[in-house]
């Protein structure tokens, strides 16, 4: 793959990220405030989404535009701020995305398991 094919795609791979991150957080606050002033207490929050697929899959594609959109994001302000190039920084990006993958979802099967 040439560096502009790839450039490309990890900028459009940004920008769908971007575009699921923004209705992710709009759906989560909103959520979160309609609960809140409902009067739930954060047991009954969690005894409502225990064992909810649809919840489960909601917040898994939340992680997983996080782990995409963050490394990407960190990426660029490597190459500016640091002047880091070459396989290294992407290698190290990967291993970020990997992380907060692993994390974001080990959180979310603890929380909906």
């Amino acid at each position: 793959m040439t560096p502009a094919r790839r450039e490309t795609l990890l900028w459009v791979a940004q920008r769908a990220s971007a575009a699921v991150l923004a209705l992710c957080v709009v759906v989560h606050l909103v959520t979160v405030i309609v609960a809140v002033r409902g009067g739930l207490s954060a047991a009954e929050i969690l005894s409502r989404t225990r064992g909810s697929t649809g919840w489960l899959a909601f917040y898994s594609l939340f992680v997983l535009a996080v782990s995409v959109h963050a490394p990407i994001g960190l990426r660029a302000v490597a190459l500016e701020w640091l002047g880091w190039r070459g396989a290294s920084r992407d290698w190290t990006m990967l291993a970020i995305a990997s992380a907060l993958a692993l994390a974001g979802l080990r959180a979310v099967f603890a929380v909906f398991l």
